[in-house]
Order: structure tokens, then sequence, then C-alpha cells
């Protein structure tokens, strides 16, 4: 494991993009994206829970709060099918309440949530299912992710290849859409990098849902992608500079450390240092960065899944190495200031 001094401890960051989990409490509904596919990588957590969290964000950066991302975990065993992913709100609500009581410190873990519902399955009847995620979530319930991820290779995705192509074009994904506008709700987009273009074409059709582009688009390098990350990047390029011409949208700088890139340090043992981790994601968070600008830019851990890359430390001292040269404004922002403010959070 490497160790390292912590850089910029006083920084005040935001972790817009954390999961918890027990492995088994995940459910066996599709729509959870982050459910399956994982076991093969020896690093992720079994369980990842509020005690995990914790000793994460005390670890010597200074994390002031999080928001928790769907993972299809702890989802109701009973009652109706549709309603089943409101179990995941009233779980992690209950660790931001436990958070919250300040027992534990400052730190609150939660004070956003995203959950899932399945627009593509229940179209405008997504409304009430909404509705009883904002009252699970007793305030801090803020949007949903539903991934689309899908490839044509089945060796991009293994077991997660659960989505059909062009889920986030269809009529009926568009029709639950809809509803989160009415809400007042945000979106988060999960899919793989040659499908961006399904992405701007959402966000230009509903410009007034707020909507984060999470893992820089997740940029890939396995299967039929292994050994082409060069030669892809300036389309991944392109595509990022055309998503940041909607201005109802930012991005997520992380992911890199996932499967899906297989970027030449994941998994190396030794595990890479930090130096090392930002010389190799500098690229693609840079680009994000100069497309969308700080104030539309949030760094996010995706722990426990990053953790296949680097310690919760070290990841996030390769996020400010690479950001050692923007103002301090422009580091507020990209390390507090944009999740804050997209996710509203009460800090």
């Amino acid at each position: 494991m490497t160790t390292e001094t912590i850089l910029e401890p006083d920084l005040p960051i935001v972790d817009p993009h954390h999961h918890l989990w027990d492995r088994r409490s995940f459910s066996a509904d599709p729509n959870g994206p982050i459910q399956h596919g994982f076991e093969h990588v020896g690093r992720v957590a079994p369980r990842y829970m509020f005690e995990e969290l914790l000793a994460d964000a005390t670890s010597g950066h200074n994390v002031i709060a999080t928001v928790f991302v769907d993972c299809g975990a702890f989802y109701r065993a009973d009652g109706p099918e549709a309603y089943k992913s409101v179990g995941e709100t009233e779980f992690v609500n209950g660790v931001a309440a436990r958070s919250a009581s300040g027992i534990y410190g400052p730190f609150r873990a939660c004070a956003g949530i995203v959950s899932n519902v399945g627009l593509q399955a229940n179209g405008a009847r997504a409304k009430p299912i909404l509705e009883a995620h904002i009252a699970a979530g007793n305030g801090r319930f803020r949007g949903i992710r539903n991934g689309a991820a899908y490839d044509a290779d089945p060796a991009v995705l293994g077991p997660l290849g659960h989505f059909p192509p062009g889920l986030y074009l269809s009529d009926k994904f568009r029709e639950g859409y809809r509803t989160l506008g009415e809400l007042g709700l945000s979106f988060d987009a999960w899919l793989l990098e040659p499908q961006l273009p399904d992405v701007i074409d959402l966000a230009r059709t509903f410009p007034d849902i707020p909507m984060v582009l999470d893992h820089v688009g997740t940029p890939l390098g396995l299967g039929v992608y292994k050994g082409t990350h060069q030669e892809r990047f300036a389309g991944w390029r392109e595509n990022i500079r055309e998503l940041a011409k909607s201005d109802n949208v930012v991005v997520k700088l992380g992911g890199l450390a996932m499967v899906f890139p297989n970027l030449p340090l994941f998994m190396r043992d030794p595990a890479p240092s930090s130096e090392e981790l930002a010389v190799e994601w500098k690229p693609y968070i840079e680009t994000c960065i100069e497309a969308f600008g700080p104030s539309r830019c949030m760094f996010e851990s995706n722990f426990p899944v990053d953790l296949c890359g680097a310690t919760y430390p070290v990841l996030w001292n390769a996020f400010k190495r690479i950001a050692a040269g923007y103002s301090k404004d422009e580091k507020t922002a990209m390390f507090s200031g944009t999740a804050t403010k997209f996710y509203k959070l009460d800090l």
C-alpha cells in the first residue's frame, strides 16, 4: 500500500460520488448499474459502509461532506417492484442522519442522495416513485442516476451489460426524464465514451434539467478497445467539448481507476504514486476542465470502486497535483463549490 504526505490538507472537499454497500444487499434489479461485475477485482471491498467511508474521509484530507450515488444496494425486499429502489434512499438517509448527529465529528456523510428510478420501465409513471424517494430522503434526496452503459462487445462490460443500446434516446425513457424537471431534480448520466452523442442529445433536448456526466464519460480500454486510448482520445475530446456547450451540464472528474478505462496503471503492483496517477489522468481531466471551466467541474472519488487504482489519500493527492496550477477560487469550485451548488447541499 502506498502511503503519502497529504497535500493541501486544509482544502475543503465535498466528495460528490461514492457508494455504500454490503454485497449481500445487492438488488437483482438491472437498473442498479454498479451492483455486479467487480468480483474479479480483488481490491473492491465486499463491504463499504459508514465505518469504512468515515475512515477514508478522515484519513488526512479535509473532506467535509459527501454525496451518495446509487449502486443497487439495500432495495426493499417486499412491495411493488417499481418502489423497491426507495429502500436504498431510506437506508442512506439513515446513514446521513447518523453522521449528522455530530458524534463522529463535523464530517457530513451523504449530505446529498442520488438513487435510482427506472425511467425506461416506468415512463411518465415515474413521478410518484420519485416523490416517494423525496419523502424517504428527508430533505437530502437530490436526483437519480440511470445507467445506460452498452457496448456490442460483451468483453467491455461483462456482467454489467444489462442496458439496451440508445436508452437515453428512447421515447419511454424521456417520458420519465421529463418528470425530473417537474420535481426540480437532477440527473447523473453514466454511459461509455462511444455513447456520448446520446447524452449530448439528451442534454440539448431538456436544457432545464441539471445533468452531471459521471466519470469523464468513461473512456474505454477493454475488449475491442484495448490499446486504443491514444487513437480514440481525439473523438472523446470532441464529444466532451460538444457536451460542454449545454450550460445545464457539469462533469465529474474521476472514475479513471475503474476497470473500463483499463489504463496502464490500473491494478498495478506495486500501487502507483499520486505523481504517476496525475500524469496518467491529466489529459482526460484537463480536457474536461478546459471544456467546462472549473465552475462546472467536480472531482470525485468513486469509492470504493476506484480503490482498484489508489487509496483514498493517494487518489485525492493525485487530483490536487493535477489542479496545482489553478487559482484558489478555481480549486474551491472543483473540490467543493461545484458539488455543493449542483446538489444544493446545506453545509
